[in-house]
Parts: C-alpha cells; structure tokens; sequence
C-alpha cells in the first residue's frame, strides 16, 4: 500500500474539503499543493479502466423469529375480523330485540341491509378478506404472525439486495491489523475528497444534495393512530337498530336501547364473552377492548352516530328515513311531567306554531323559506335529539300557563285553556312523588343508587339474582360440563320478563298522584293577578353565574332524567323555542297591523 501523504508543511495526516471553495486543507489549514482538478464525462469505459467489483454474497440475512402469538391478527385482517365480531352482535341484538318487542321478520332483513350500508359509508370500508385468508389452511402464518425484518427485506423496503449482500459479506470479510485498517480508510477518504473536488456539480445537483441533505437531519414526526375510528365502535351497531325502527315507524327513543343494554337483555356490555371461541382467540388485546365498553352509550352519542347514518343514506343513496312516531313519544314525556291529556293538546298545537323538528337529521326535512339572504337555512334544535324537543315543548307550555317563576298566574276567562290543567303545586307535588317512588324501587341494574342486597325484599332479591346470571355467566354453550354443583344445585329458568313484571308491580306505591282528586285553576278577577304567559322571562343558558327558579329546575331536571341528558342540554333546547315563539309573536302582530291598515286605505 502506498504511504499516506503527510502535509508538507505541518506533517498531517488529516485532510477535508471546503464545501465553498473546494480546496483540501489539512488539520491545521494549509492547502494541498500541486494537484490537478480536472473534469471530463465519460459515457463508456475503455478496455484498459480498471473497474472495482464487489462480490456477493448468496447467503440470506436470517429472518428475525417474532415471538407473537401466531393465533393473533395483525394488521388489515385483524380489522376486518374485528367488523365480523361485529356483526355477530348485531345479528344477537337483533334476535333480541325482536323477542323483547315482539317485532317482525321484516326488521332482520331492514337491519342487514343498513349495516352494508353502514360499512360502505364509512370513511376508511374495511377491505374484502384477502384470498390467502379463505381458508384455515393457506396463508394462516400471514395472517397470524406479526411482520419480521425479513417479510420486510423480501419486499424491498429495507434497502436493496446489494445492501443486504454488504452486510452479510462484512461479517466473513478478512481480518487485519487495525493500523493498516484506519490508513485504507484515510487514504479512501482522502482519494474521495480530490474526486468530489475534480468533479464540477450543476446547480440542480446541488439543489438535490441540500434537500436530501434535510430530509436526513429532520426528524419525521409519528402521529399516533387510532386502532378505530369513531363510527367504527360497537356502539354503531345500536345506531343501525334505531335506523331500522324508524323505517318501521316504531315509538322508540334512545333511552329504551340504552336500558335494555344496562340490563343486558340486548347484548353490548363484554360481548367478546358471548361470542364463539374460534373468533375470541384471534383478537388482540386492543380489539377486545374496542369490543368490550365499559358502559353503556349516551343518547348524545347514539344521536350523532344515527343522524350521522341518516343524513349520508339520503345524500349518498337517497335512502330517505322517515320522521318520528311523535304521538305515542310525547305522550310519554307529558307522562313524566305527570301531565294530562289536555296538556297533550295544548303542546300538539304549539309543536305546529313552531315546526317542531321530528326527523334524525335537518337535512332530511325542506329548508326554510328565505326572504332575506341573512335568513338562515335551518334552526338551531332542528338538530337536537328528538325526543328532547318533544319534552322541552311541553315545559314552554307550562311554563306560558304557570310561569315556573314562583309567581302565582290565574286565567281570566273561563274559556282559556288553562282552566282544564291542574294547579301548580299539585302539579309539582305528583312530580317530586314520582321521584321518590322511583328512587325507593330502582332497577336492579341501576349504577348511580347506593343501596345494598341488605335492604332487598326477596322479590327484588329473585331479580337481582336473575340480573347476575345473565351479566356473569357465559352463553349456555359456553357452560362447564355437568358436576356436582350443577346436578344438585341447578340455576332457575325463570323468565326475566316475569320478574320484571313483579319488580314493576311493586313500584306502584301509594304515594303515587292520583289525577281523579285533583283540583283545576280557578278563574280569578283581580286586575292584580298574573295572567298566563304574562311577563314571561327567557333564562340565557349560557349564564353559568345564574340560577333557574326552584320549580323549572325541578321540572327541566325530571325531563333530563327522562330523556337520559343533562339539564343543560334541556334548558338550551327550552331558550330555542322560547325566542322562536316571540318572533313568531312579533311576526303575527305585524301581520295584523298591516292588515288593519290595508283595510282603513280601502274603506
């Protein structure tokens, strides 16, 4: 090997180049003498250029073994196992939910065809099944065995073959001292550097260098992803049920999903323990959490996801979902006010007065009449869930007859419509024993009340029991063979339904109202007294400093609990229609002075 060149000046033997000028200076900075920079382009190589060849390797880098289960998938096909465990649920919600309510065989069919729909319109569809997945027996390692270095190498995204060669060629290289080492590597750097120096860059070159020279020192920055989406949750097959009963044009409302899930009548608390054994060993352990939600879903959830399903069928296919069986729903929620059916005819009138939204999302209804290009296309609670504005409907009522303010209001007339309702303390009184009663007999799956097997009855002891072997214990197929515990102490089938009923029965206590022995408002005749809907004040619910009067806080806090909400959510929907009845008021008034005066003109 020829010595390494020393600097003639200072005896170093360290040499760099100058990115801007291009020149080799030694450690100390004096500049190599007596070189030639030249700069030729040659297309092809003589017969006499000595060309370096490397040798390759024919041995393969060995695969690092993964220690992952191989049952586990990974990847796109555990997604699209984790949609079929889906579907599994949905189809024993299904069967549920038709034994439970008594539905038809057309309710299956509606169910199926949403969710294809369903899993169409999501933003990222999961793919068909891979075909080496078809069957147990090809292409099972794929489809269980997490991705090694080597799948990766064999596919070229780890670098070339070349560079696979050069790392398995350096290991069986031979050995030599680590003088005769670090000289080959000075002098090669040395060589390299006068060969950079001779050749003379374009612009654009450089331009490649310095960008590619960036994306080297920048560090790429990882978001973490979501294992699944937010309309991929198992709480989307209960949306695709409220779908399929709307199309059916059934009474329903979100809260009565959400009980049967807390009692676990309809299956969605740990279902991964009602699915079959050969599906629960594929998942990971994250699927089994996306599978297996702690709680039951909110009617603020189950909304978004059901309008969300609603408006994208009638925009993508034009699938149109009809409005809501209103009437049996709002009979219900002036129920739980403990109102009657007076009541039910004053709100009727006043949900046509103020277009009372009854479908899952705006878009499914015409837009509004615009006479200004400021007018807005929708309302506000055109959105909201719609049950709650049933609801919150029959409190304006009550709150134009009563006032909920503290102060004392009397009808003048004897035809007023106020005269055919209740008075407001015996109206209140059945509401706050209404309260009482059910938090004396909650449901026996109930998780906000303290009470302790100690102070059951045995009827409500027999329903709690019932309760924990349908929330414990595995499918009947899933049961240990028979025992001794089992052939001498074996568990009941008693229907649920029939303990329910008893737990029901015992509810109806004596404290509740009774209607018959009510008294009605009384015509007063003093000037002095408040009429109906007289000095009527709008509480802003977005005062967080403020407070509601105490019998409008009792009223909106019933309906909240009805409607599975909170109070806010209720008084917010409350202030909407509250300001569209005023303008509705000033439009009405103005029409009628116009027309007054239309009429003095003519005459």
């Amino acid at each position: 090997m020829a010595p390494r060149r020393k600097c003639p000046v200072c005896g170093s033997k360290q040499w760099h180049k100058e990115p801007q000028s291009g020149l080799i200076t030694c450690s100390e900075g004096h500049v190599l003498q007596n070189y030639r920079n030249e700069t030729r382009e040659v297309n092809e190589l003589g017969p006499h250029a000595v060309r370096k060849r490397t040798l390759k390797s024919g041995r393969k880098k060995q695969a690092k073994l993964s220690r992952g289960d191989p049952k586990l998938y990974h990847g796109e096909r555990a997604r699209y196992h984790y949609f079929q465990c889906l579907q599994v649920v949905l189809r024993m919600q299904v069967a549920a939910l038709a034994q439970a309510w008594k539905l038809p065989p057309e309710f299956e069919k509606i169910c199926r065809d949403i969710w294809a729909l369903h899993l169409s319109l999501l933003p990222s569809p999961p793919v068909a099944e891979p075909l080496l997945h078809l069957r147990d027996g090809v292409g099972a390692e794929h489809a269980s065995k997490p991705e090694t270095a080597g799948d990766r190498i064999a596919r070229g995204e780890e670098g070339s073959d070349e560079d696979a060669s050069e790392g398995d060629a350096k290991p069986f290289s031979s050995p030599s001292s680590s003088e005769s080492e670090s000289d080959d590597l000075d002098e090669t750097e040395l060589e390299k550097l006068m060969r950079e120096n001779s050749d003379s860059p374009s612009e654009d070159e450089e331009g490649e260098h310095d960008g590619a020279r960036k994306d080297l020192t920048a560090e790429p920055v990882k978001k973490k992803k979501r294992t699944f989406g937010e309309f991929e949750v198992p709480a989307s097959t209960v949306s695709v049920l409220v779908l399929a009963c709307w199309t059916l044009r059934l009474p329903v409302m979100y809260m009565d999903f959400i009980r049967l899930i807390e009692s676990y009548e309809l299956p969605y608390l740990d279902a991964p323990r009602l699915l079959p054994e050969t599906m629960v060993r594929h998942l990971r352990k994250q699927t089994l959490q996306a599978l297996s939600p702690y709680n039951a879903p909110t009617p603020v959830h189950l909304h978004e996801l059901s309008s969300r399903l609603a408006r994208l069928l009638y925009s993508t296919y034009d699938i149109y979902t009809p409005e809501m069986n209103a009437a049996p729903i709002l009979w219900k929620a002036i129920g739980s006010l403990q109102g009657s059916p007076n009541l039910y005819v004053m709100t009727k009138k006043f949900a046509r007065v103020v277009s009372l939204p009854l479908t899952l999302h705006r878009s499914l209804v015409p837009e509004l009449m615009r006479t200004k290009k400021k007018d807005p296309k929708y309302h506000k609670p055109d959105s909201a869930i719609p049950e709650v504005t049933l609801v919150a409907a029959v409190i304006v009522v009550l709150r134009m007859v009563y006032g909920l303010d503290g102060k004392l209001r009397q009808p003048r007339d004897a035809h007023d419509p106020a005269c055919a309702l209740p008075i407001l303390s015996e109206l209140l009184g059945a509401i706050q024993a209404a309260e009482r009663a059910e938090a004396k007999h909650p449901p026996v799956f109930a998780m906000d009340t303290g009470q302790s097997v100690l102070d059951m009855d045995d009827t409500m002891l027999d329903a709690y029991l019932q309760f924990c072997e349908k929330a414990l214990l595995p499918r009947e197929s899933r049961m240990p063979p028979r025992n001794a515990t089992t052939d001498h102490f074996p568990l009941q089938s008693a229907s649920s339904s029939a303990i329910a009923g008893q737990v029901g029965d015992n509810v109806r206590t004596p404290e509740d109202p009774d209607m018959r022995g009510w008294s009605a408002n009384s015509v007063s005749n003093t000037e002095a007294a408040l009429k109906p809907g007289e000095q009527y004040a709008i509480y802003n619910n977005q005062d967080i400093l403020g407070s509601l009067p105490d019998d409008m806080e009792l009223v909106i806090s019933k309906a909240a609990k009805w409607a599975g909400v909170d109070t806010g959510y209720v008084s917010g929907v409350v202030e909407r229609f509250e300001r569209r009845v005023i303008r509705w008021w000033d439009r009405s008034r103005k029409k009628a002075t116009s027309e007054q005066l239309s009429g003095t003109d003519s005459e």
